[in-house]
């Protein structure tokens, strides 16, 4: 099978496209043809040899979701068959014709969606979903605050928010853009450009009051006025690091207002909690998709051949929503 892998860390032309063994199910797994696969930020920055993949995933080989159809399937595999259409998320090894997951991290494709939209869905709900409802605490007519709200994830985020009852306001750079994301469910925008106060325009939204919690996919130096957003006993989920990995925080403040500031992956968790999240989510939100209650921002699809092309694409930062690589 064809593959994309990453001889050296360096430029979207240090993809190389070569061939591999087709994948082989043990117990429990399954063999996925991929028919896309969705494009990340941790997909450049592991090409850029920042973020490895973790212990047991293909090294080498970028791409964390992906949909297609069953193959094959592994010993003591109940609940997918043979062409049955599935998504998903893995630790890599996405950009290839073929995958090997488990058969409890997989997710049926909603009626009625095609590949290219099903795999712009598992990363960004998946993570988004648990940095709100799991680890942010959000509840019906809580408020929430998304940095980088025309990320694939913070597109995600708005319509989660919206679909638990709660209301949102996005963060971005681009006005024009901010302003497309209002029509995926979002209440309020604010064009972060260095000048004006995030507390403000929170206060301003949201009657006088601190956003119950911030969905950060930011981090770096505007960390510290996010927090300054939050209610006192607010969380911020830390999901991202686009803006930086350091900066520095007055403990104090944090301490007296009784904050909360938490951080995730879906990438490096283990297996039995990732498929508790998958399964979790499964029951609570895909439902939704059938009924357009929630629907994957596609902002573009690009072909399998042209990886390359997809990542310069990316780390452009013009797009709105989701890259996908599909196969035809």
């Amino acid at each position: 099978m064809q593959v994309w892998h990453i001889p050296e860390p360096g430029g979207a032309d240090a993809l190389t496209l070569t061939e591999r063994p087709d994948p082989v199910p043990g117990p429990g797994q399954l063999v996925v043809r991929v028919r896309a696969a969705g494009v990340n930020r941790a997909d450049v920055l592991q090409r850029l040899g920042h973020y490895p993949a973790p212990p047991g995933v293909v090294a080498d080989v970028p791409g964390l979701e992906y949909a297609g159809e069953v193959e094959a399937v592994g010993e003591g595999c109940v609940q997918r068959r043979v062409g049955d259409r599935v998504m998903g998320l893995v630790g890599g090894g996405a950009y290839a014709e073929r995958v090997l997951v488990h058969e409890r991290e997989t997710l049926p494709v909603p009626a009625g969606m095609d590949d290219d939209r099903a795999a712009a869905i598992p990363e960004a709900f998946l993570t988004a979903w648990r940095a709100i409802a799991l680890e942010g605490g959000l509840r019906p007519g809580g408020f929430c605050v998304v940095r980088a709200a025309t990320s694939g994830i913070g597109t995600a985020a708005v319509q989660l928010v919206r679909a638990m009852g709660a209301r949102s306001l996005g963060t971005g750079r681009d006005a024009a853009r901010l302003d497309a994301v209002r029509a995926h469910g979002m209440d309020a925008a604010f064009v972060d450009d260095g000048e004006a106060s995030l507390a403000d325009a929170v206060h301003g939204a949201n009657g006088g009051e601190g956003a119950d919690m911030i969905l950060d996919l930011v981090g770096g130096d505007g960390l510290p006025a996010a927090l300054t957003a939050l209610r006192a006993e607010g969380t911020l989920v830390l999901v991202g690091m686009m803006g930086g990995r350091r900066t520095e925080l007055n403990l104090g403040a944090v301490l007296m207002r009784r904050l909360t500031l938490r951080a995730m992956t879906m990438r490096s968790l283990p297996l039995e909690r990732r498929i508790q999240v998958v399964r979790a989510f499964e029951a609570e939100m895909l439902p939704l998709f059938a009924h357009g209650g929630l629907a994957p921002v596609l902002d573009r699809t690009v072909a399998f051949a042209q990886a390359p092309e997809a990542h310069r694409i990316m780390e452009s930062g013009q797009h709105l929503g989701k890259l996908v690589l599909t196969h035809g």
